[in-house]
């Protein structure tokens, strides 16, 4: 796994800060494309729904790793692609 990413999103009203391994963020963006949505709204609507016990960026990991569970291929030869561009610098 890569390093930590921060991302910021304006949620509730505030700026918030979630940091997740680039992977996570690439499965999460393609779970918000298929529903149409940017990712900045997912987050916010993925944070309206949560208990305020739980934390953000642990519900984000489980939900992106449900969605490549149920996405199979399609997710990962994204992210694989995307890993290798970087690489091989692309």
């Amino acid at each position: 796994m890569s390093v930590l990413q921060k991302r910021s999103f304006s949620l509730s009203g505030h700026r918030t800060s979630i940091a997740l391994e680039k992977e996570f963020w690439c499965v999460l963006r393609h779970k918000a494309n298929r529903e149409a949505s940017s990712l900045a709204a997912f987050v916010a609507t993925i944070d309206a729904q949560r208990l305020p016990e739980h934390s953000l960026a642990s519900l984000l990991r489980l939900i992106a790793l449900r969605h490549a569970a149920s996405h199979g291929m399609v997710v990962f030869e994204e992210l694989y692609s995307a890993a290798s561009s970087e690489m091989i610098g692309r």
